[in-house]
């Protein structure tokens, strides 16, 4: 019996030291120390033996248990070091190689040619000024010169929600509302941007909905020349210090007199050209000088007081300045097209 516990303890020795893994290491205890283990099988012969040889025979028993048992232990420890080693190994990470850059967004370009513009006005002393986009029919028409059964008011193609709301079709009614807030006291130097909404078919060039900034200004002498000025000014910073602006006589009902506002083609330099059609020139806002009327129904008085207004499409601006073609790409969604202009 003795014989047998020694060869039980060189055998489970030997294995363990040549163990793989921890599996393995657990799959040894269970065979040499389970209850169906070798071991325990020499110790339920014990009742067989004689009491001096049951005694030696325990004693030894429980020593090559507890041999068996440390050196199970001992490589335990020493494969969990190495598991641990490997691990950290394995997801060392190295300082030296250049980091992953998270996705960032950009600003979407309608929204940099309304920074772009705001920036620029303010510098000029304008205030930036914002309405309701759910409009009454008051502000959107009626204290804009534009009474009820005006001609003009066919040009606008309105979504009406009620007879008397709509959604704005400019953001002329911001002006109003601010002409009213001033009870007749200038002076006045604000821009308007925001969205507006006009019953239209969507095309490269058209869409229901777009981007409006109208610029209002109200003093003392205010003149053609500071409205030229002014938008000379506005399109040499979005369009080029060397641009040129022409003025054409047109007609807007809260403005007189009234003009379209053309630029310089950035392509030809104004020799002309496909994108101008040849004749050197773009048109890209309308402005004019504020109707009298426009300013008696807001508590004004036109003898005293004058200004201009003008309106810009940011969409048009922003299609002129990068060469997009399709004004839908502003609406669709396509992060493709949004990338380009980080």
């Amino acid at each position: 019996m003795l014989e047998r516990l020694k060869q039980l303890e060189v055998e489970a020795l030997t294995e363990v030291s040549n163990v793989p893994g921890l599996k393995e290491l657990n799959d040894l205890r269970i065979k040499y120390l389970g209850k169906k283990g070798p071991i325990q099988e020499v110790m339920k012969n014990m009742k067989d033996m004689d009491p001096e040889e049951r005694k030696s025979v325990g004693q030894i028993s429980n020593q090559v248990k507890a041999v068996i048992s440390q050196e199970i232990e001992t490589k335990k420890e020493a494969l969990e070091a190495e598991a641990i080693a490997l691990q950290l190994a394995n997801e060392t990470i190295d300082v030296t190689l250049p980091g992953r850059m998270p996705a960032i967004g950009t600003i979407h370009p309608l929204q940099a040619i309304l920074s772009e513009l705001e920036e620029l006005f303010i510098a000029m002393g304008y205030t930036v000024e914002e309405g309701p986009e759910v409009e009454w029919d008051h502000y959107n028409f009626e204290l804009l010169n534009l009474p009820k059964g005006h001609p003009a008011r066919d040009m606008q193609d309105s979504f009406y929600i009620t007879e008397e709301s709509l959604l704005r079709t400019h953001t002329s009614p911001v002006q109003a509302r601010t002409l009213l807030a001033a009870k007749g006291k200038g002076p006045i130097k604000i821009i308007c941007p925001g969205k507006v909404y006009r019953r239209d078919d969507d095309d490269a060039t058209h869409s229901h909905q777009f981007t409006q900034i109208e610029g209002l200004v109200i003093g003392e002498d205010i003149t053609m020349a500071d409205l030229k000025g002014t938008l000379l000014e506005l399109v040499r910073k979005m369009f080029g210090a060397d641009r040129e602006i022409r003025l054409r006589p047109s007609f807007f009902p809260f403005t007189e007199p009234s003009v379209e506002v053309d630029v310089t083609c950035s392509k030809c330099n104004g020799s002309g050209c496909s994108i101008c059609k040849g004749t050197g020139w773009i048109e890209i806002l309308g402005a004019g000088m504020v109707h009298p009327n426009v300013l008696e129904m807001s508590g004004f008085d036109s003898k005293k007081y004058q200004g201009f207004a003008f309106g810009i499409g940011a969409e048009r601006i922003a299609m002129l300045k990068h060469g997009i073609e399709d004004i839908r790409n502003f609406y669709t969604n396509d992060l493709r097209f949004i990338a380009q202009f980080k």
